[in-house]
């Protein structure tokens, strides 16, 4: 006999993923009534249905502003979405503006994707990552994975969509842009933002286009 979940399962679920009920109810009887299961079953589903999005177009949204509690750091944010119905709802609104919060927080991203950080300064971290591996020693079959580690590291320092969420670090920027997209049913793209820091040169501005499609 198949699992049956309660209403009570099923409410549970939907408040944790924001998915139909029909979603939430399918989900925990595949997962035989296994909570954390039928979330991933959510959010495998949720990251096909955002994959089948990419080729729509993202030209309504916010921009949004956000000061540092003590008037030292401001961010400037554009967030798109296909529709300003969505963009008026209460979740487009929170997800905006805990963007600009990361992106004002000490993680201080430079570039919006992994795409955007310059060939030329990831050449230089390379150079410096091999010199330091062979001075340490390191034999040579193993200097390309360190190098390649140190590279994968410095990304997700400078890189928005790469770096650990500062309110939720088990999952990275990106994946709660996936999580958004997929619970509001449209492609979300941050399109650019500035971070500015009192005393310091003005940042230049991430414009390329990053997103959950």
């Amino acid at each position: 006999m198949s699992y049956s979940p309660a209403a009570a399962e099923v409410k549970q679920l939907r408040d944790a993923t924001g998915a139909g009920m029909m979603d939430c109810k399918k989900a925990l009887i595949e997962s035989d009534g296994d909570f954390d299961r039928a979330l991933e079953i959510l959010r495998e589903k949720g990251q096909a249905s955002v994959a089948k999005r990419a080729s729509r177009a993202a030209n309504q949204g916010l921009v949004d502003a956000y000061v540092h509690f003590n008037n030292t750091v401001g961010v400037l944010i554009e967030v798109n979405c296909e529709t300003d119905f969505v963009a008026n709802t209460d979740d487009f609104k929170r997800l905006v503006k805990d963007l600009a919060l990361h992106i004002a927080s000490p993680s201080a991203p430079r570039f919006l994707s992994r795409d955007e950080v310059p060939a030329s300064e990831l050449d230089q971290e390379r150079h410096i990552a091999e010199v330091q591996a062979k001075e340490a020693g390191k034999p040579e079959n193993v200097i390309a994975k360190i190098v390649e580690g140190k590279l994968n590291a410095y990304v997700k320092d400078v890189a928005l969509l790469e770096q650990p969420f500062v309110k939720d670090d088990s999952k990275t920027v990106q994946q709660l842009l996936d999580d958004a997209s997929a619970k509001l049913g449209e492609r979300l793209a941050v399109r650019r933002f500035s971070r500015f820091k009192l005393g310091e040169a003005g940042d230049d501005e991430a414009t390329a286009e990053a997103d959950a499609s």
